[in-house]
This record gives C-alpha cells, structure tokens and sequence, in this order.
C-alpha cells in the first residue's frame, strides 16, 4: 500500500522525513512524497488530495472534518515565529497599514501578522523565497518571512521590527504553534495509527542519526548553504516534532481560538 505524504522540501522535513521516505523505520505504508510549498499544501487541503499532509495551523480549521491532526511531525516551538523585515527600523504598526509581502492568507504566519497588527494594510501574496527580494526592491513597504528568509535577510541589508513568535510567547506563554501533520479522516484508524508511530519513528531516527538525512537535505536545498540548512533544522524541529505534547496542543487550541474571535 502507498500513501502520498505532502510535506515540503524545506530541510527541517527532509530531516525529519527521509527515514520514512526510505523505508528506515517500520511502517504499514510506502510513501510516495508530494514535495510543495507549505501554501500550496494549505490550498490543496480543501480538496483533501493528499492521505498525509503537512499544513498551516492556521489552514487546519478550515481543512474542517477532511484531516484529523497527528501528534507527531509538527512545527512548533519556542523562538521559531515568523518575522516581519523592512528596509530600515521602524514600528510594527506603522508598516504593517502599508503594503506587506505575506507567504500566502493560509499560513500560520499570516494569521499571526493579523492578530498582531489589526490594522493591516494591504496583503501582497508571494511565494515565501521571493519576499526580501521584493522589500530590497521597494516593491512593499514590509515582509513577512518564514523559513530559512529568517537567517538571510540581514545579507539583504534588511532589519527585523518585529518577531511575531515573540509577541505569541510574550501573549500567551505558549509555544508558537507553526504546521502539523494531518492524516485524511477517510483513512483507517489503525491506518493513521500506524502513520503517526512511524512519523514518530522517522523523526526519532533523525535525532539518532543526524548525519543519515545529509544528502536528501542538500538534493531538496541546493540554493542553501550547510550552515542555513543546519540552523533551520536545528531551529524548528525539537521536542514537538516528534510529539507535540499537551503544552503545544494547548497553543494551538488558542491560536485557533484566537483566530476565530478575530474573524
């Protein structure tokens, strides 16, 4: 039997997936990885194309009753919120009523820019890896940046005013709750059982075998250096990703909770 497992190609799944990807831990499954951008994982959720699927929390509401959140794989953590980047210091508000380069209305870090700044301006959808370049340009007043954006904009020449994983923390104490996986809700339950003990045991591995996954990591991330690929594993996979625990289910019950209040 075959699953298709969208996740995306960023390092931090490579890592975490390669061992389930090739068949180095038990699993009732093969996977056939379907490897895209985390929007566009969000946007096809609605149709529910894909047996597993990595997704924005902010996303997962509205994947309503067709996917069914997994302990294991997700994104979340401490210090791993997305930031928002100009060209020079300025305030959060101030920006945010401009125009703002955003990863796509899905994301988790769009929802997050939202509850931070009400009071946003104009909403400018790029793909996540085509933001700075538009900031530099002048195209935007502000970017929204997430992924390994968080460890280059500074060769940009762009600052950081504002750390939306700070403001969610200083809020709420809480983790910031970023992406889980999802299994589609037509699957068996021993099916999704075994899908989210072999998650688990994939990302277990990887913290086993740090080196194993080296090569499927740079394959997927060739525009990246050792030392980027390196920080963004080490940045957002951690405790939670290979359960996400009752303090991160906790997080991501406000965050929807939040998200709903605002709506």
């Amino acid at each position: 039997m075959k699953l298709t497992f969208g996740f995306t190609p960023c390092p931090n799944d490579a890592f975490a997936f390669h061992a389930l990807v090739h068949g180095l831990v038990p699993a009732p499954f093969e996977v056939e990885p379907v490897l895209l951008d985390i929007e566009q994982l969000n946007r096809r959720a609605s149709g529910a194309e894909l047996q597993l699927t990595k997704l924005s929390f902010g996303a997962a509401a509205a994947a309503g009753e067709r996917y069914r959140l997994l302990r294991s794989g997700a994104a979340l953590g401490r210090g791993v919120g997305p930031l928002v980047v100009a060209r020079e210091p300025r305030p959060l508000e101030g920006a945010a009523a401009g125009r703002v380069a955003v990863p796509g209305r899905e994301t988790t870090a769009f929802l997050l820019l939202r509850l931070a700044a009400p009071s946003l301006g104009e909403a400018v959808e790029l793909r996540y890896d085509r933001i700075l370049a538009a900031v530099v340009a002048g195209e935007v007043d502000a970017g929204l940046i997430i992924h390994e954006s968080r460890f280059t904009y500074r060769e940009h020449g762009l600052v950081a005013i504002a750390d939306l994983g700070e403001w969610w923390e200083g809020e709420t104490g809480l983790p910031v709750p970023l992406a889980g996986i999802l299994a589609r809700s037509d699957l068996e339950p021993e099916l999704v059982g075994g899908a989210e003990a072999a998650i688990r045991a994939s990302v277990e591995y990887a913290f086993a075998h740090p080196e194993a996954s080296r090569d499927y990591v740079r394959s997927l991330s060739k525009e990246m250096s050792d030392e980027v690929c390196a920080a963004h594993i080490a940045l957002y996979v951690n405790e939670h990703s290979v359960d996400i625990g009752d303090e991160g289910l906790a997080a991501i019950d406000r965050l929807l909770g939040r998200a709903a209040a605002a709506a």
